[in-house]
């Protein structure tokens, strides 16, 4: 991956993202590259933004290794942001939106952040909780000027228009420290090599097929990795990203259509709420050749509903920020196997060990705990050696917290998350299960299922139902799960709910669902993407 300045066309040598934008500005400097809200940009306009961010950066004391942090909802100013900061060497913080103001305050402080860039939100809702950190020297507003933060067109402004040379690093050096969510004790900061990054959007543009005549529609946030290797990705092969501000299924539908869409990507509940909305039925989606899905497991019924809504495959991936994206996907014109999260990305390992002792391997169909290995493996966690020793072996293995089964032919089958299971009169329970087989009820939209305490099983499944339309009776639900699961993994009880909480990025999350408390349990080693 050594650096090659003489080359325009070339993008293997890329020792780090950094040096992406001024690559593609000199192949295709006119083709468009990004479409948001308020602005369209080509390439070549996206470089020169990210030159006089890292010029704005370099100006207000910002060098090589330095921490910058960026906090907002997508938009075009992040991505600026993103790719100016790793110009000028420094290292990105990307943060989830959803960060109370004292989980804020700990990143920025465990990071050493000396620079937050946000929107006007952001800094609003936070501001009294990092107003007197030390190591932050400076806030920017994407918003304008906002009490002691600065703008930041005055960033950009204040910027030469003379080009901004990307500052050399070695592929094995630190580009993004990405802070994990927890649900209990503080996030770690996943350390994410140079070499990862590009390694990661070059594999998921190879297997997904990505070129210069893609139109990719996401809704996945910018700081999450999942949508920053759709973001970078694409932009890798020359295509072009339409990328909402947050999702909403009818206005995703409508994206489509309208920008002739090539590509979706999301998580499962995404699928789910555009498969139940009434405009699923007359918007035109024949521009799409594929979509994709990660985040966590989703059932068979869902992945089948889009493909015949479509007429294209529905690839399956898994990822953590561990990985830097991605870890396994299928490649577009592997044959479909619905179900499984695919192979490995190249040059890396996945294998299945006991969950007791890792030492020993699972043979094909016995469940067990999925570890990876290779150059995608996160560098440790920042500031907490302890917490790394726990997640990466001696032997380079990372331990992801993922229960999964293998076929024995490569392919690889996450059952649920170690975090999530339920143990239940002696059985063990994966929620995923259930939830699979409910939403495969024409009368259930969204389900996410969580534990109770029980006096006598010691924990039993509870599932939180979000109907389609007419409220399916209790009965009717518990009748078809009897049907499809075996007696101990039926749901104790069915309650019906409005909406489920999720994520940024629109994922489940089980620990947050309440009839009237559900208890907490240790967060996993490491936090899935």
């Amino acid at each position: 991956m050594s650096h090659d300045q003489g080359s325009t066309t070339s993008l293997s040598s890329l020792d780090g993202l950094g040096q992406l934008l001024p690559r593609l500005a000199a192949r295709w400097s006119d083709r468009i590259a990004l479409v948001t809200d308020e602005r369209t940009l080509t390439f070549g306009e996206l470089d020169r933004l990210a030159a006089r961010a890292a010029h704005g950066l370099r100006a207000r004391g910002v060098r090589p290794g330095d921490r910058v942090a960026l906090m907002s909802q997508n938009r075009w100013e992040w991505i600026v942001s993103y790719h100016g900061a790793l110009r000028s060497g420094a290292v990105v913080n990307p943060l989830n939106v959803m960060l109370t103001g004292d989980e804020l305050a700990y990143i920025l402080a465990d990071s050493g952040a000396r620079i937050l860039m946000a929107s006007r939100d952001c800094l609003q809702a936070t501001a009294p909780n990092v107003a007197s950190l030390a190591t932050l020297e400076r806030s920017i507003c994407f918003d304008g000027a906002l009490g002691g933060a600065e703008g930041f067109e005055a960033l950009l402004d204040d910027a030469p228009a003379a080009p901004f040379d990307p500052v050399p690093v070695s592929p094995d050096s630190l580009a993004c420290i990405a802070y994990t969510s927890g649900t209990t004790g503080h996030p770690k900061g996943a350390m994410q090599s140079q070499q990862s990054l590009v390694l990661n959007c070059a594999y998921t543009a190879s297997m997904h097929l990505r070129t210069e005549h893609d139109v990719v529609l996401t809704a996945l946030p910018s700081a999450h990795v999942y949508g920053n290797v759709v973001l970078n990705s694409t932009f890798m092969a020359g295509g072009r990203v339409v990328l909402m501000r947050r999702f909403d299924p009818a206005e995703s539908l409508a994206r489509i259509e309208s920008h002739r869409a090539t590509l979706f990507e999301g998580v499962p509940a995404m699928y789910a709420t555009m498969l139940a909305s009434p405009a699923v039925a007359t918007t035109d989606l024949s521009s799409l050749t594929r979509s994709t899905v990660g985040g966590q497991t989703i059932a068979r019924s869902v992945i089948e509903a889009w493909e015949r809504r479509t007429g294209r495959p529905l690839i399956e991936l898994w990822g953590m920020t561990e990985l830097s994206g991605l870890g396994s996907t299928h490649a577009l014109h592997a044959p479909a196997v619905h179900g499984s999260i695919g192979v490995s990305l190249p040059g890396n390992e996945l294998k299945v060990v006991d969950v007791e002792d890792i030492s020993v391997e699972c043979g094909p169909d016995r469940p067990g705990e999925l570890l990876a290995r290779g150059p995608l493996v996160t560098m440790g966690y920042f500031n907490n050696p302890e917490a790394t020793r726990e997640t990466i072996t001696a032997d380079g293995w990372l331990r992801t917290g993922d229960v999964a089964t293998h076929d024995g032919a490569g392919r690889f089958f996450v059952v649920d998350r170690l975090k999530d299971l339920i143990l239940t009169g002696g059985y063990n329970v994966y929620p995923a299960e259930i939830e699979r087989v409910l939403i495969g009820h024409p009368a259930v939209a969204l389900v996410a299922v969580g534990r109770e305490p029980h006096e006598v099983k010691g924990e039993v499944a509870h599932a939180y139902v979000v109907p389609t339309g007419e409220r399916p009776t209790v009965e009717e639900l518990l009748a078809y799960c009897r049907e499809r699961l075996a007696a101990y993994k039926v749901p104790r009880a069915i309650h019906f709910v409005d909406d489920l909480p999720t994520t940024s990025s629109g994922k489940l999350m089980r620990r947050m669902l309440r009839q009237p408390v559900v208890p907490q349990r240790p967060d996993a080693r490491a936090s899935r993407a």
